[in-house]
């Protein structure tokens, strides 16, 4: 059930961003540690929100995949969601329903969830080794891709995969563009591919190939090792890719120009996240010990969220300044809501 609203604070600017989160101090939600510390909990390894910032799922290297309510920390507040045999990769909301939640295993099964009852509502298998998973911008329809290289589109009405393609390198996570028409596939070699959707064919092309008989195909290249997430801006302004390289790179969609990179990551980048605005990003890696918010429009480092371990897990909320993260393998938020605005 939908929360009660509560006042929103609205954009801070890049040079109150540090001072108003600096004494905001981040919320634990997981079971009672009477019985067990939290060294015994396992590595949280995603995290996704639902389009109203009422939910936040999460999933742990044990197979647990949980809901949770922002609202209330206790675990016994949250729901478990049960039924995957292997390691979940992917989960995320249908981005026009709120109660409606995608998995995808490693096994090759996606489930699909009403999280209100815990009923798996549709299952999809035969998939491969499964690992990233994306909503079209109109829930109608999802893209799963598998570590060879095949993509399916799936419904999340049907129990039967709509259509494949095998593509000719193996991809990871992938984001779609807010029409829906587009889809940027990010690759082992480095570089993003821009595919039109459902058809999965090259959607822009260079006016000139290097060698006669190369391909034309226009694509994004910011990463010295594999691309491994991209994540598109809500203005749709930025286009952010993270890379084995440990590097963010930022691209505009008008011009498809790297404007800038960020080279602060300590280690692979396994996530992206933008602020609800589009003016804030962060990334989620296995190594280091903080959370650096870096400025999309020039950046900047704005402010470090300290840690006690690695964050490979953290979003932020699609309606608000509130971050979720991965800590030793307890989901942590941080709301800016729980202080008032800023003068």
């Amino acid at each position: 059930m939908s929360q009660p609203s509560r006042p929103r604070i609205g954009r801070i600017p890049r040079d109150s961003f540090s001072p108003y989160f600096k004494d905001i101090k981040s919320l634990p939600y997981h079971e009672s540690t009477s019985g067990r510390g939290t060294g015994s909990h396992h590595r949280l390894r995603h995290i996704a929100w639902n389009p109203l910032s009422t939910f936040v799922a999460t999933v742990t290297s044990d197979k647990t995949l949980r809901v949770w309510n922002p609202e209330r920390k206790d675990v016994k507040n949250s729901t478990e969601l049960r039924g995957h045999l292997a390691a979940i990769e992917k989960i995320a909301f249908n981005p026009v329903k709120e109660a409606e939640l995608c998995s995808v295993s490693n096994d090759g099964v996606v489930k699909l969830w009403d999280v209100r009852t815990k009923a798996c509502v549709n299952e999809i298998k035969g998939l491969g080794n499964a690992h990233a998973l994306a909503w079209a911008p109109d829930g109608s329809s999802l893209l799963v891709g598998n570590r060879r290289g095949e993509f399916f589109q799936i419904s999340p009405a049907k129990s039967a995969v709509i259509s494949s393609r095998q593509l000719p390198v193996d991809t990871n996570q992938m984001a779609f563009c807010w029409s829906g028409e587009k889809v940027f596939v990010p690759t082992t070699e480095g570089a993003v591919r821009i595919l039109s959707y459902p058809e999965l064919e090259p959607a822009l092309h260079a006016n000139y190939a290097a060698k006669d008989g190369d391909s034309t195909e226009f694509m994004l290249k910011g990463h010295t090792a594999s691309c491994l997430t991209t994540e598109l801006s809500p203005t749709g302004k930025y286009l952010a890719t993270g890379g084995a390289d440990s590097i963010i790179s930022l691209f505009d969609t008008k011009d498809w120009i790297c404007q800038r990179t960020i080279s602060r990551m300590v280690g692979p980048v396994k996530c992206l996240s933008f602020s609800f605005d589009g003016c804030y990003v962060v990334g989620g890696c296995e190594e280091g010990s903080g959370i650096d918010v870096t400025h999309t429009e020039t950046g900047d480092l704005v402010h470090t969220f300290k840690t006690a371990g690695p964050c490979e897990a953290v979003a932020w909320a699609p309606t608000r300044y509130c971050l979720a993260y991965g800590d030793l393998g307890v989901l942590r938020i941080i709301d800016a809501d729980k202080k008032s605005a800023p003068k």
